[in-house]
């Protein structure tokens, strides 16, 4: 064998590796990420030490037989959050939406709230497509069939959760009061971006101002903020999904900076938290250098 062969299998079977490890391995192995934002309170929460914490998931993607996300997400109920926000994208195919809101349930157990906006495939089911689709521009318009999103959203209130769409509103936490604001979608082609004074919570005697979005764009990144939100929550990118040491996301889906594309960032003065998210598109089964996250902030003056 010549060494041209030689390089050639060898460059062969380290593909093979990681594809291998990015399938059966990596897209299974969860982990939950403490991050602290200080600055990001208006006045200290009403918690022994003065934070807020937030248990911030994303990105789901849930079917059913998925015990192994399902025993992950339980696990996070005995973390000491005061407010759960799930940015979108839970659902991963028709008939899931009774499994992802069950699985949701145990992170609002004891009475704590949950806060929910939706990304386009809690709207429509995915369909297969070309990885090679998401380096030429984002994938809007490209969707399949229609899920029971209604259903969903029912079922995630009996578990404590309210859908954010088009508003805002102040919560009284047993941590403090907080002004909360979501809107659907923008990754989808029929979504309207609200009008800045439809987000602004109007009471201001408050901890924080929270303003959730599934998909962050830039315009949207841009309301939130000119409607006086101090920490930004959103998912959609999966961090990239795939990464590369050294150079991070190749792809965010979306007009965000790619250095931004997954965990914590400044934007216009705010802190900007982009989940990696727990899963993945039922047709690209594969995560490399960007494991499944949930991630706890905690939050404080």
């Amino acid at each position: 064998m010549s060494r041209a062969t030689r390089a050639t299998v060898a460059v062969g079977a380290v593909g093979l590796s990681c594809v291998a490890y990015g399938t059966l391995i990596e897209r299974r192995w969860y982990r939950l990420r403490r991050l602290a934002l200080p600055g990001a309170l208006r006045q200290p929460a009403r918690t022994a030490d003065g934070r807020l914490r937030v248990l911030h998931v994303s990105d789901l993607h849930l079917v059913p037989g998925q015990d192994h996300r399902v025993r992950f997400l339980g696990s996070l109920s005995r973390l000491d959050h005061d407010l759960v926000v799930a940015t979108g994208d839970l659902l991963g195919a028709t008939g899931a939406e009774d499994v992802t809101a069950d699985a949701l349930a145990p992170l609002t157990s004891g009475g704590r709230p949950g806060l929910v906006v939706l990304g386009s495939n809690d709207v429509f089911a995915p369909v297969p497509k070309s990885p090679t689709v998401y380096f030429r521009a984002p994938t809007r318009g490209v969707h399949g069939q229609r899920l029971d999103t209604a259903r969903l959203e029912t079922r995630l209130a009996r578990y404590g959760y309210r859908t954010l769409h088009g508003e805002a509103r102040v919560l009284d936490l047993a941590a403090g009061r907080i002004g909360v604001a979501g809107f659907d979608d923008p990754h989808l082609p029929t979504t309207v971006l609200p009008p800045v004074g439809d987000l602004t919570p109007t009471d201001g005697d408050t901890v924080v101002h929270l303003g959730l979005v599934h998909a962050p764009y830039l315009a949207a990144l841009d309301v939130l903020v000119e409607a006086g939100h101090d920490v930004l929550l959103a998912g959609h990118t999966h961090g990239g999904q795939v990464r590369l040491p050294g150079l991070g996301a190749l792809v965010a889906n979306c007009d965000l900076p790619l250095d931004q594309a997954r965990g914590e960032s400044r934007y216009r003065g705010r802190w900007l938290h982009v989940s990696p998210g727990l899963g993945h598109n039922r047709y690209a089964p594969f995560r490399f250098a960007c494991r499944p996250e949930a991630t706890l902030l905690e939050l404080s003056v």
